[in-house]
């Protein structure tokens, strides 16, 4: 049995049917080439992951400061730019000015420059500026209006300080009237430090049936009438200056007939 295998394998060898196996160096050769080609596979796939993982991290490092910048932009784009600094105006009448219809005032809040507004009184007496409204001003001095403003603002803000400055007196009470027994009875423009001379003598002065210890002023204070005695006759003939009132915007000089 033995010879009859040995005469196939020898058959086959000889036809081919059998590979020859390779020679011990050719495969260590073979086998060598398989590890580089693996080696270098295997170390290109770890710098593909290393390489991922910076680009993570990186990635994971700047998310955090581009969320806080985010914010940051966004109220600095929402924030409005702060209010520029207002100057308070210079006043062109007197402390005991009265305020009318059609005057231009300022309303200067100290440090608080969104609410500084300047505006005119309405015909009907009123203004109205940032948290106030319809506040009467007609009838009353700068600092009076002033201080009426500060009790309404103290209601949104701490220890409000306000200045009212009449920047452009243009209504009715800018003047002051002579009328009864003058010369010329007319109205005259208002001017700081005018006093009852000044308007005698810009009536054309007394008739000669004025009874002029009996003249008075007529004058709208805090939305009341009242009345100021003015003996004209000890001003003019004897020089009695304490009878020379300071005049105050709107005031009317009422001179009587003499009585016969």
């Amino acid at each position: 049995m033995l010879p009859a295998l040995h005469g196939r394998l020898s058959a086959w060898t000889r036809t081919g049917h059998i590979a020859r196996i390779a020679p011990p160096t050719a495969l260590s050769r073979s086998k060598g080439w398989e590890m580089k080609v693996l080696n270098r596979v295997w170390v290109r796939s770890a710098l593909v992951v290393c390489f991922g993982l910076f680009a993570s991290a990186t990635l994971l490092a700047q998310e955090p400061a581009a969320k806080a910048a985010a914010p940051a932009a966004t109220a600095q784009a929402t924030t409005p730019a702060p209010a520029a600094n207002i100057e308070p105006a210079p006043s062109v009448v007197g402390a005991d000015y009265i305020i009318g219809p059609g005057d231009t005032l300022q309303i200067y809040v100290w440090r608080n420059p969104e609410l500084t507004v300047t505006m005119p009184v309405r015909p009907d007496g009123r203004i109205s500026a940032p948290l106030v409204e319809d506040m009467v001003a007609v009838g009353k001095t700068p600092s009076a209006l002033a201080r009426d403003v500060e009790k309404v603002l103290a209601e949104f803000v701490r220890s409000p300080q306000v200045n009212v400055i009449v920047t452009q007196p243009a209504g009715l009470l800018t003047q002051v009237k002579a009328v009864g027994q003058v010369e010329n009875p007319q109205a005259v423009s208002y001017r700081a430090g005018m006093r009852v001379l000044d308007l005698v003598l810009a009536a054309g002065g007394l008739t000669d049936y004025a009874a002029g210890n009996r003249a008075k002023l007529v004058r709208q204070q805090n939305g009341k009438t009242i009345d100021l005695k003015v003996k004209l006759d000890r001003l003019i003939n004897k020089g009695d200056m304490q009878q020379n009132l300071l005049l105050q915007p709107g005031d009317v000089l009422v001179v009587p007939e003499t009585r016969l």
